[in-house]
């Protein structure tokens, strides 16, 4: 059987960082630790989580949902960058393609949902503190957490299906180390507006509905910390929300910079699209659980406390 069969190509071949392709094995090292920030960091978070009886609150029950996503992502490109950038080993097979593509978004939207539910809990907890423990139940935590989870996979099940109807002959090479909806429509040699259309129907829906809930509701409650009295009370209530800011921002700020490249700069060099890429993928799983133990004390006692038990 030759290279290509009838609709798509029998393998693809993956792509690490275009001109420095001789670094490629030094870049694994840096690679490799990210990864073990990114799974190391979030385990312990989770194990935290399950064995302190004080964070069993709809806080830290978010919290434990962002880092088994993030976990989840790390785990959906760790195969294939890891060969990419440690064997020179490029070559996937197209479904095996078509799942991890499927799974980086799947867990990439899960993401968002996940952030946008973590907004709602500061909503709560500052605009409405006396209900909170009435609104956000433990079944209520539950079902959002599936109401998110079903999102993902249901608004996403079409993709592989769009790409396998796709006759790809133009190239069997991907811009990444991992494989994207983006990438791989663009190599048919077919009409590909149905994917287009349906990638920014996605795009809009649901990632820029979660982010525009998301601004919302800190305007809600930067209203209602401005109507506190006391400067000490309003600074108090702010702090609350900076670690779930700043993991908005390290997750938002990369996606919307890769959209932006991807659609309006054809002229950017091509090594910025693939470091902007895997600053999006990348970056994200690592941060969140260093921002939540650096700027929550009850998670850093939680860790103290969990490993000082490991000691014992």
């Amino acid at each position: 059987m030759g290279l290509f069969n009838i609709t798509h190509p029998a393998f693809f071949l993956l792509t690490g960082i275009p001109g420095l392709e001789s670094s490629h094995f030094w870049l694994a090292g840096p690679l490799c630790v990210m990864y073990a920030v990114a799974l190391g960091g979030n385990t312990v978070i989770l194990q935290a989580v399950r064995v302190e009886p004080s964070l069993h609150q709809p806080m830290y029950y978010f919290l434990s949902m962002l880092s088994f996503s993030d976990m989840a992502m790390s785990m959906a490109t760790l195969p294939t960058v890891l060969r990419t950038f440690c064997l020179n080993a490029r070559t996937i097979d197209f479904d095996a393609c078509l799942i991890q593509m499927f799974l980086i978004h799947s867990f990439s939207m899960m993401e968002s949902g996940i952030l946008l539910a973590m907004s709602f809990d500061r909503y709560v907890a500052i605009c409405d503190p006396l209900r909170y423990a009435t609104v956000l139940t433990n079944e209520v935590i539950a079902g959002m957490g599936l109401a998110v989870t079903a999102r993902s996979f249901i608004t996403l099940f079409p993709l592989p299906f769009l790409i396998q109807r796709l006759p790809i002959c133009r190239s069997n090479v991907l811009s990444h180390s991992y494989c994207l909806h983006p990438d791989m429509m663009k190599l048919a040699c077919a009409d590909i507006t149905i994917n287009i259309i349906y990638g920014l129907f996605v795009l809009i829906s649901t990632f820029g509905m979660d982010l525009l809930f998301i601004f919302l509701s800190y305007v809600l409650i930067l209203h209602s910390v401005m109507a506190i009295a006391s400067r000490e009370e309003r600074l108090k209530a702010l702090n609350t929300c900076v670690s779930h800011i700043l993991a908005v921002l390290a997750f938002y700020v990369p996606m919307i910079g890769v959209s932006m490249v991807h659609r309006f700069g054809k002229n950017i060099p091509r090594y910025i699209h693939v470091l902007l890429s895997n600053i999006y993928l990348f970056v994200p799983p690592v941060l969140n659980p260093l921002i939540y133990s650096a700027k929550t004390k009850e998670i850093r006692r939680a860790i103290v406390h969990m490993f000082h038990h490991i000691k014992m």
